[in-house]
């Protein structure tokens, strides 16, 4: 997951304990140009005893970072976390542990964006990817624009139909950080079947002939829905679905419904306008989210008509798993149906234009 413009800078962190009590947000952050930078950014949570082994934190919402090199600490007992002899009573991770929780594992922040935790990523890696890939029979070819973690690519390589898989991700560092520290997401980058281009996938989307893919799978804008920006452009929507073959699909990551200002028909309707085909929004519950829930739009430009709803191409049972250890944690075909199902309050919502 990654951006498509501008410089990154990828910020991994994770809850972590104190002296068996709470919770404190720790944070290891790395500046991207091509290299990963030693420097520690932390960010802080002040730790109050109040008695009988009460332990008030405050700041459990990040709202600070502080340049603690050099840095000296005071171990903690357990060893997750220490106290900070510049701040006094405030604490954080030392180097060089890497900063891990009991429930969530490693964090990936990547600009200021949760991108996933290695609890619940396979959620949103195995719907992004199959929503689209099991709605159209033999898929051959399919870009993804970002998803520089690999995990995708680790989901594509399911599909055994597929002959070309082609990733665009505009910061090789970003690669590079997720198979040192993710190296079972980045496995992805393993299948023969992947080539990787390093630059703007807005801009290498303008040089794809046209009726290439079967699938585009966007993981590196802003997501569709009131808050939307690039995916939102027309100009771009576009290039998506020239590059598309006629019954192509695009998958790509939509606003939660829980957003006061979500209105499905006005989703819809913007896609329609050039996606000729179909049209659909799923949703699934990804606990690591803010709301627990994420969207999907799945289109399909004007051809064979496609059936977002019904796999016609499933994977359940089907022997081959890529490059992966096993089956989806996930997906299956009842799960791919049932993601389109919409509570009634979504149906109701309409547009005030």
């Amino acid at each position: 997951m990654a951006k498509v413009n501008g410089g990154v800078s990828a910020e991994f962190m994770a809850k972590g304990t104190c002296n068996g009590h709470g919770n404190g947000v720790v944070s290891t952050e790395f500046k991207a140009n091509g290299k990963v930078s030693g420097e520690l950014h932390a960010n802080l949570h002040r730790k109050e005893k109040m008695g009988d082994g009460v332990v008030l934190e405050h700041g459990n919402n990040i709202f600070s970072s502080f340049s603690l090199l050099p840095f000296e600490t005071e171990n903690d007992s357990n060893g997750d976390a220490c106290f900070s002899s510049q701040i006094p009573g405030w604490y954080a991770d030392a180097p060089p542990l890497w900063p891990e929780s009991a429930t969530a594992g490693k964090i990936v922040i990547l600009d200021g964006y949760l991108q996933l935790s290695e609890k619940d990523e396979f959620v949103y890696q195995e719907m992004m990817t199959h929503l689209a890939l099991c709605s159209i029979p033999n898929p051959k070819k399919v870009l993804l624009i970002g998803g520089g973690d690999g995990g995708i690519l680790r989901e594509a390589s399911r599909h055994s139909s597929l002959e070309q898989i082609d990733i665009c991700e505009i910061d090789k560092m970003v690669i590079d950080v997720y198979k040192q520290f993710f190296p079972d997401i980045a496995v992805g980058f393993e299948d023969p079947r992947v080539s990787v281009y390093i630059g703007d996938g807005v801009e290498f989307l303008k040089s794809v002939p046209q009726a290439t893919y079967d699938a585009i799978i966007l993981d590196a804008f802003h997501v569709m829905g009131p808050g939307a920006q690039e995916v939102a452009d027309r100009h771009f929507l576009e290039s998506v679905a020239r590059a598309l073959r006629p019954g192509g699909v695009l998958s790509s990551p939509a606003e939660s419904m829980w957003n006061k200002n979500f209105i499905l028909e006005d989703i819809v309707a913007d896609c329609r306008k050039i996606f000729k085909g179909s049209v659909n929004y799923a949703w699934t519950t990804v606990p690591a989210y803010s709301s627990g829930v994420v969207g999907f739009m799945l289109c399909a430009t004007e051809g064979a008509p496609v059936d977002f709803k019904n796999p016609i191409n499933p994977i359940d049972g089907v022997p081959n798993h890529g490059v992966t250890k096993g089956p989806p944690k996930f997906y299956n075909s009842e799960v791919h149906t049932a993601a389109f199902c919409l509570p009634s309050f979504v149906k109701g919502r309409r547009s005030k234009n």
